[in-house]
């Protein structure tokens, strides 16, 4: 079942995202981060845009959710995907429905451009953006460094033909 975060989600999602930062290079953050900080960023991503759970026989196996991609007003109508499961739900086909269904949502409001960011070399995410349509812009060598190592990071990104509302300038 995929559904909308709740904020007593945080604790089950907070599990799954520490795996990420204790064991892999797919997140820069390098300590563990609380139940309070997921519930914090929780409240943040969504005061602003959709951060789904899917649920797994009661469980959470994994989440993805779309943020501001950057602060400046003119790029309000582009956002960063973001997508994390379980590692037993890993290959599985639970991602491609996750992501599929965020992008969904995402195309359902004033969103044209949606970027993601992967720290490289992940070809199973590389394989998850591609299926869904994403097509890479950017690769950056050695923007960060974890476990003692250089990581590189691309950036793939999918655009909508929506055009924005018209609506005042920015203030």
């Amino acid at each position: 079942m995929i559904r909308a975060v709740t904020p007593d989600d945080s604790a089950a999602i907070r599990i799954i995202h520490n795996h990420y930062v204790e064991n892999t290079v797919v997140t820069f953050e390098e300590n563990p981060i609380s139940r309070e900080k997921m519930r914090e960023t929780i409240d943040e991503v969504t005061a602003y845009h959709p951060w789904l759970v899917y649920e797994r026989d009661g469980d959470i196996a994994g989440y993805a959710y779309a943020s501001r991609w950057q602060s400046r007003c003119s790029y309000r109508y582009s956002a960063e995907s973001t997508i994390y499961l379980a590692p037993e739900a890993v290959g599985r086909g639970s991602g491609t429905r996750l992501y599929t269904e965020l992008i969904s949502i995402l195309q359902g409001r004033t969103i044209h451009s949606v970027i993601g960011g992967i720290a490289l070399p992940n070809p199973a995410s590389i394989a998850l953006h591609e299926k869904l349509g994403f097509e890479k812009v950017a690769h950056f060598k050695e923007v960060g460094w974890k476990f003692d190592r250089w990581i590189d990071v691309g950036y793939w990104e999918l655009i909508f033909d929506a055009l924005p509302p018209s609506s005042p300038q920015c203030e």
